[in-house]
């Protein structure tokens, strides 16, 4: 009777090994985890990116050094404009000869806005962010800053890009002009941007602009006729070059040399982030797009 039941028990303890093993064959039992992706290396001087949910880091490079930021700066003068309160997206702006000679003085990217053109606030918009235009920008502090000269009004306008800054908690940003073309003082750093970018986006109509490949604006002219803008088309390229994109501005200079501020959306995550002082236009957008796949490895 004895070896009966141990027989019994052999047969059993048999069954469950051959069951165990076939559970660790299919790889129900058990799975190995996946390896984790290794940090990409990155031309640029300085980089970061974070889970736009939440806001957790997810890569960091020179994250909080200092860096000018060039037209990146842009982002912020479209957040002031849209935090504006009852804010007419409909509104006309007159094109001033003012806006016009700034730009041939500094050398500056350019709308191509026609003096005399009345444009409304939604297409300065457009303007600010596709082309990269300063004279949008420059239209816009001058439309939403307070005063009665326009120095006034563009100072306080700048004034109200660094109350915002203040408002997000960013202690390594400082704004001296409206488009990036400062005095030496219009600072920022790859995690103080990344956020300025990510509140940003809360707006459902930046988010709509800065998506945006091509646009055409319809002006008015003096003579009340109706013009149609050659169609400004993004600056940002990842947007037909990286699947998933949804924003949001490149910026370059002399000194700023080529930066990049980045989202994407992939399987219902975002990934939103910055690189400042890459080596070129080719060379920051092959930048993000390592930091941008390897933000989505990580969440």
């Amino acid at each position: 009777m004895k070896n009966g039941i141990q027989g019994v028990r052999l047969r059993r303890a048999a069954g469950v090994a051959m069951t165990t093993g076939a559970m660790l064959a299919s790889g129900a039992l058990y799975s190995a985890p996946a390896q984790a992706a290794t940090a990409p290396t990155i031309v640029a001087k300085g980089g970061y990116v974070m889970n736009n949910s939440g806001g957790a880091s997810l890569y960091s490079k020179a994250a909080d050094t200092r860096r000018s930021t060039g037209s990146t700066t842009k982002i912020m003068t479209a957040k002031v404009v849209l935090a504006q309160k009852n804010l007419n997206l409909d509104a006309k702006v007159t094109i001033r000869k003012a806006y016009s000679d700034y730009i041939v003085s500094k050398n500056a990217s350019s709308a191509r806005l026609i003096v005399g053109d009345k444009v409304t606030v939604r297409q300065l918009l457009y303007g600010l962010m596709l082309p990269s235009g300063c004279d949008a920008a420059y239209a816009l502090a001058d439309k939403f800053g307070t005063g009665t000269t326009r120095a006034d009004r563009v100072k306080s306008f700048i004034g109200k890009m660094n109350a915002d800054a203040k408002s997000l908690g960013l202690k390594n940003t400082h704004f001296d002009s409206f488009d990036g073309i400062g005095n030496g003082a219009n600072y920022s750093t790859p995690r103080d941007l990344t956020k300025i970018a990510s509140s940003a986006m809360k707006s459902s109509t930046f988010r709509s602009i800065v998506k945006t490949k091509s646009y055409t604006a319809k002006t008015i002219t003096k003579t009340g006729s109706t013009r149609v803008m050659a169609p400004w088309t993004n600056t940002n390229t990842l947007l037909k070059n990286y699947s998933g994109t949804i924003g949001v501005k490149t910026g370059s200079g002399p000194e700023a040399k080529y930066c990049l501020v980045f989202a994407a959306t992939r399987n219902g995550k975002t990934v939103i982030g910055t690189v400042l002082a890459s080596s070129s236009a080719t060379q920051r957008e092959t930048d993000a797009k390592k930091l941008m796949t390897y933000g989505f490895s990580r969440i």
